[in-house]
């Protein structure tokens, strides 16, 4: 084990326990003593390990109610992220908007753990902004804050060294937006904790997820509403009046729950269904490991952890274009065929991205960079 050192970690913003805080808790545990930077905090939010740190949250913070409307200060986002960073020894960033923009004392790596760049201003502006209902002096200013943005994006990625990548989606998007390299390391799931209790499975379908636009579950609420299938909506978030008002009798919505009331869906549905181009998607990967297929999108991660059905061992079904038939078209051939999906397949294909791996390959990996055995990220060809 390597001696002590003074690392500093940096995450976008701390708000509630989603799947960039799970990869966070681990580094809090490892360096209990380290610095822990934000742009916004809301206290009592996150795990113990993450608490114990004292986030240091940006000015924005102070802004009364901010954690309830962060993401609508979009453009003053490259303010938030001007950190005073202590000398140090590494910054550890967790990003996929603002924390890759921390700026290390001279000479000290920087080690982003890039859960994409950032979606909005690159690959998903109609997911969040729309397709259109701007006018032309709207549309206008829209457009040259994304461009300030992608600028501002591409400028501070010269501060990180090296990044690490979610998934092959992810390395993609930071060769193609950035012109670097970077090297793999799926995030965590727990499958101790998520796994089978192989009792008969209900009727019903399944959806898990924070509310976010580019997520898509608009398309899951409206194929079971027209199939009239029972699908389960667990979560809550920006989109929830709008998927309430798309949902019909056979649709109901618990909010957020536990992570045992989750694992106990997980254990019981027929289906989840899981219709965003997700980064990595640890809910379908956790899914998997409680025995549940999954309805993928066909595209980003979902499409590196589900197996399809047509090879062997499948543990769910794509389908290749985020519209309602699609999904209705994928739910039919699912029901077709749901005899050839077996639970320990599922299980087997979820484990090896439990939690221990992560933190093994995280670990050795800033290991490597403190003692000088790792190759800063170069660019890409």
């Amino acid at each position: 084990m390597p001696g002590p050192h003074d690392i500093v970690l940096v995450h976008d913003w701390l708000t509630g326990m989603r799947g960039g805080e799970k990869c966070l808790e681990p580094a809090c545990r490892r360096w209990p003593t380290a610095k822990l930077f934000t742009a916004f905090h809301k206290r009592g939010s996150v795990s113990e390990p993450i608490e114990a740190l004292k986030p240091h949250a940006s000015f924005l913070n102070r802004l009364p109610g901010s954690h309830r409307y962060y993401r609508y200060l979009l453009p003053v986002f490259p303010l938030a992220a001007n950190w005073r960073i202590p000398e140090c020894d590494l910054v550890l960033s967790f990003s996929h908007c603002l924390a890759k923009a921390a700026r290390p004392p001279m000479g000290v790596p920087h080690v982003s753990y890039c859960f994409t760049p950032m979606r909005y201003a690159w690959h998903m502006r109609e997911s969040y902004f729309g397709r259109g209902g701007f006018g032309r002096l709207k549309a206008l200013a829209l457009d040259r804050l994304l461009h300030r943005l992608r600028e501002w994006d591409r400028r501070t990625a010269e501060r990180v060294t090296h990044f690490i990548a979610i998934s092959r989606t992810v390395r993609d998007r930071i060769r193609e937006c950035y012109g670097r390299s970077s090297t793999i390391i799926s995030p965590p799931v727990d499958t101790e904790f998520y796994a089978p209790s192989y009792e008969p499975r209900g009727d019903f379908y399944l959806v898990v997820s924070a509310f976010a636009p580019y997520k898509r579950f608009d398309l899951a609420v409206e194929a079971c509403t027209r199939l009239g299938r029972p699908l389960v909506v667990i979560g809550t978030g920006q989109d929830a009046a709008k998927l309430k008002r798309l949902a019909g009798p056979s649709v109901r919505f618990l909010g957020w729950q536990s992570n045992e009331v989750i694992r106990d869906h997980f254990r019981r549905a027929k289906a989840l269904l899981f219709p965003a181009e997700e980064d990595f998607g640890i809910v379908p990967v956790e899914a998997q490991a409680c025995g549940c297929p999954v309805l993928a999108f066909g595209k980003g991660g979902g499409a590196e952890t589900v197996r399809p059905l047509g090879g062997p061992e499948p543990t769910g079904v794509f389908f290749e274009e985020q519209t309602v038939d699609a999904v209705i078209g994928a739910i039919e051939t699912f029901e077709r065929n749901a005899d050839r999906f077996d639970p320990k397949a599922a299980r087997r294909q979820a484990l090896p991205f439990n939690a221990e791996r992560y933190e093994r390959e995280l670990f050795d990996f800033v290991d490597g960079v403190l003692a000088g055995g790792t190759k800063e990220s170069r660019r890409a060809a």
